[in-house]
């Protein structure tokens, strides 16, 4: 990413401080009127975190829109998929370096990733209907496997109770969802169970002990299916057009899933749901827009999953705050649908993904850890 030439006194200008133990507070000008001559209103913004701007765009790796794009589990690295059917890998802090392109993966768009949780490795499902696994130290494909017979929409990934080998599950458009082990070449060439929804599968998520899976689909509802059993155990209802991803909170007792209605629902997938209905809260203000893209949604981590996001047709990120249902941010900056959103694990930072081929990466105020 190029930086800017330096700008003349009269124009905007964004003056960094040196780096210190507490956050710097940068001072921004803004021009106040048309003519450009006159003098800025000048704002002092209170800096949240170790970036080296409040907003920094990260530019110029991708030619096609971007489909999904995730922190690592360290919060330093950040990878994207596009619908040019490459990966992107990128540094979240200074100099924000796209070191790594893997171009031609796959023969169709990439649709979704996931980091690894234990192996410098990036997991990605393509409209080719293949699962592939990149080392992220050799930027090579490790394995490709022909794992649906349709196109693949989504993929999680969760580390098994008690055995330490991490499990990766794909929804397909041809009904299915497949579960694989992780092995040392990424991913095994063979599923370990299947179940069959009987409608295309748009959205997967692991519960957080790895015993369940959240399966949205097609019929506008969210299948639970308990691993061990190998069967559906309850379905959660609420949704009036297909849920188009599906995140859990960070303690587990939530399931967060936005539609294509633009009504975003966050479940309450305790064991004893006070609701009958187990809807926590519905929450509005996202356009889905008409071009029925599967946009992802993502909950806060550095404060314990206070907040939520999910990206629109309106060009915009907007984030809640969970309890009280509020709109805390309609947050700008894109020239495309806003496609996919995630939270730095550990600092008041939110990434977007757009149909425009860029990324943002973006402070916000810092919440309270619980």
């Amino acid at each position: 990413m190029s930086k800017r030439e330096r700008s003349p006194p009269s124009e905007g200008v964004l003056i960094k401080r040196a780096r210190s133990s507490t956050p710097p507070t940068s001072q921004l000008a803004i021009s106040s009127s048309n003519d450009e001559r006159q003098k800025g209103l000048i704002r002092t913004v209170k800096r949240t975190s170790s970036l080296e701007a409040p907003i920094i765009s990260l530019a110029g790796a991708h030619s096609g829109e971007i489909l999904s794009c995730r922190f690592d589990p360290t919060g330093q690295n950040i990878a994207a998929c596009s619908a040019d059917r490459s990966v992107s890998l990128w540094k979240t802090y200074p100099p924000n370096t796209n070191y790594g392109l893997i171009s031609s993966l796959t023969k169709a768009p990439i649709l979704d990733l996931q980091w690894s949780l234990f192996s410098p490795t990036i997991y990605t499902v393509s409209a080719d209907h293949t699962l592939c696994s990149i080392d992220v130290n050799t930027g090579q494909r490790t394995r490709k496997v022909r794992a649906h017979r349709e196109i693949i929409n989504t993929l999680d990934r969760t580390m098994a109770s008690g055995s330490g080998t991490e499990l990766l599950a794909t929804g397909s458009d041809d009904g299915t969802v497949k579960i694989w082990e992780s092995d040392d070449d990424g991913v095994t060439k063979l599923p370990i169970s299947s179940f069959e929804i009987g409608c295309p599968v748009t959205a997967v998520a692991w519960s957080a002990d790895g015993a369940n899976l959240y399966i949205g689909a097609l019929d506008n509802e969210i299948h639970v299916y308990d691993i061990r059993k190998g069967q559906e155990v309850y379905s959660l209802m609420g949704h009036t057009d297909t849920p188009t991803s599906l995140s859990v909170s960070p303690n587990g007792f939530y399931l967060l899933s936005p539609s294509l209605s633009s009504q975003t629902i966050i479940h309450d997938v305790r064991p004893f749901s006070p609701s009958p209905s187990r809807i926590h809260r519905v929450l509005t203000g996202a356009p889905a827009g008409f071009e029925n893209t599967l946009l992802k949604a993502a909950w806060s981590k550095d404060d314990g999953g206070q907040r939520v996001a999910v990206g629109g047709a309106d060009r915009m990120v907007t984030i809640w705050e969970v309890e009280s249902g509020k709109i805390l941010y309609k947050l700008p900056g894109h020239k495309g649908t806003v496609t996919a959103v995630d939270f730095h694990p550990k600092e008041p930072i939110i990434l977007t993904g757009s149909k425009d081929g860029t990324m943002l990466l973006g402070e916000i105020e810092p919440g309270v850890s619980v």
